[in-house]
């Protein structure tokens, strides 16, 4: 079993789109939940507005307790994810990472995300004497390939004490149309077959022995 957080330190990352993809990709497969740990709930919501399709992946929304809630959810599922707060100063975020086997941290091609993430870094490696199983990365997202900026930011979030992973996540009106209709990526056809490319070959890459 893996339990993967998906963390960040500010909003608007997509951290919780990459949250309901990554948890749509493995569901095809194995068994998972989706912890949803963000007090804004919007993994919740998405699962709400799409409550009748089959396919979704099972949100379960958790304000306190997550050690409980892992605990019981551990033996019954292949695969826990759990959709942080934006805020590594998070009591929420800082149990998701001891209790988590990967971390995903997204990171827009923008200096304040480049600046919010180095904390997460440091967290990460700080709780790693307590999780000394625990592996990070650097998710680069929201990409526009033709901007100056979305070129300059794998070299620079290289500088951060994290692994970048190679799969690179571009800003597509398929994951905001998504959840606006309650459904996944996995769930859009051609339409997004380019964004199911991306997430598989990001799950690919941190399940990599």
């Amino acid at each position: 079993m893996a339990i993967i957080a998906v963390v960040s330190n500010k909003g608007g990352t997509g951290k919780t789109t990459l949250a309901m993809s990554l948890a749509a990709g493995l569901l095809r497969n194995d068994s998972l939940m989706l912890i949803d740990a963000d007090p804004q709930q919007s993994a919740y919501q998405w699962r709400l507005v799409g409550e009748d399709r089959p396919g979704l992946p099972p949100v379960v929304a958790v304000a306190h307790g997550l050690e409980s809630t892992v605990k019981a959810l551990s033996d019954s599922h292949q695969h826990l994810i759990i959709d942080c707060p934006p805020s590594i100063k998070s009591e929420q975020s800082a149990r998701a990472l001891r209790l988590a086997d990967i971390a995903l941290v997204p990171v827009q091609p923008s200096p304040m995300d480049l600046w919010a993430t180095a904390p997460i870094a440091r967290v990460i490696a700080e709780l790693r004497a307590e999780n000394p199983h625990l592996r990070g990365f650097i998710v680069m997202s929201q990409i526009e390939p033709r901007t100056t900026l979305s070129r300059l930011m794998p070299e620079a979030v290289a500088e951060l004490d994290l692994p970048v992973a190679s799969s690179m996540l571009r800003r597509r009106s398929i994951h905001r149309l998504c959840a606006l209709e309650g459904r996944t990526i996995f769930q859009s056809g051609r339409r997004g077959a380019d964004a199911v490319a991306e997430i598989e070959q990001l799950i690919e890459e941190i399940f990599r022995p």
